[in-house]
């Protein structure tokens, strides 16, 4: 079973940045499609920004311009650059790795912003 480890949560002032990392397991990362998701408690997951194989990205509409995804494959971790944060940002970040027959998570990490 493939393992991800998220890092890079914390609490931060709206208009703040964070970067969050995810390290996934063994030598199959370049064939994963990875996606950041986050959770508001009460509320279902949802996809923040998502990166194929090839590198195309795409973003929820309400990060899209503040957040970056990216992956570098020679160190098995995928980033998700978080600018000009605001308090809806809240929440428990999820990395997943997605690839044929099926898709492991992460146990997340928290963002608060607030002042």
């Amino acid at each position: 079973q493939v393992q991800l480890v998220e890092s890079g949560g914390g609490l931060v002032q709206p208009g703040g940045s964070l970067r969050l990392s995810c390290v996934v397991s063994g030598s199959m990362f370049s064939m994963y499609r990875m996606s950041w998701y986050r959770q508001v408690s009460g509320k279902q997951r949802e996809l923040v920004a998502g990166i194929t194989r090839g590198g195309d990205t795409n973003y929820a509409d309400s990060v899209k311009g503040r957040f970056t995804i990216s992956r570098d494959n020679a160190k098995n971790t995928v980033y998700l650059q978080m600018n000009s944060l605001k308090p809806e940002d809240t929440g428990v970040y999820y990395c997943n790795a997605a690839r044929c027959g099926g898709a492991d998570w992460g146990q997340g990490t928290q963002v608060t912003v607030s002042s």
